[in-house]
């Protein structure tokens, strides 16, 4: 599958004067059953976030305020996104290393998961995510 699997996905967006209104739906706007939310915030300024890849989990990434960048890997493809809209989401698909930095003042990072956490699930070691990368 690889980086180039990984997509922006442009949510709903209802424009209102009173404020806007985006939604998720699981199975309807991302590709899976939405089973595990969590989201980032006050992380310090030159502080990086992630560096680990997952065995069978998919996410959605969301800049829910301020920006943030996602360096996504697949041992053989690198591809940098910058995320500063709560209207668009990227989407990581299982076995893609991914990095988080360049986080502005005050950002929230948001991930919508396919599964519950489970420490087995991770890559935590770059140079044994290559190995099994380029064994496959």
């Amino acid at each position: 599958m690889g980086v180039n699997s990984c997509k922006i996905i442009e949510l709903p967006k209802i424009n209102d004067p009173r404020g806007n209104l985006t939604f998720i739906e699981g199975g309807q706007h991302v590709p899976f059953d939405i089973k595990r939310v969590y989201y980032l915030y006050d992380v310090p300024g030159g502080s990086e976030r992630g560096g680990h890849a997952h065995k069978e989990l998919h996410q959605l990434i969301v800049a829910m305020s301020g920006s943030f960048d996602v360096l996504l890997n697949d041992g053989k493809e690198e591809k940098r996104f910058h995320l500063n809209r709560s209207y668009y989401g990227l989407l990581v698909n299982n076995m893609i290393w991914r990095e988080l930095d360049n986080f502005s003042s005050g950002s929230v990072c948001m991930v919508l998961a396919s599964n519950l956490y489970d420490e087995s699930d991770y890559y935590r070691n770059y140079d044994e995510f290559l190995n099994v990368v380029n064994v496959l």
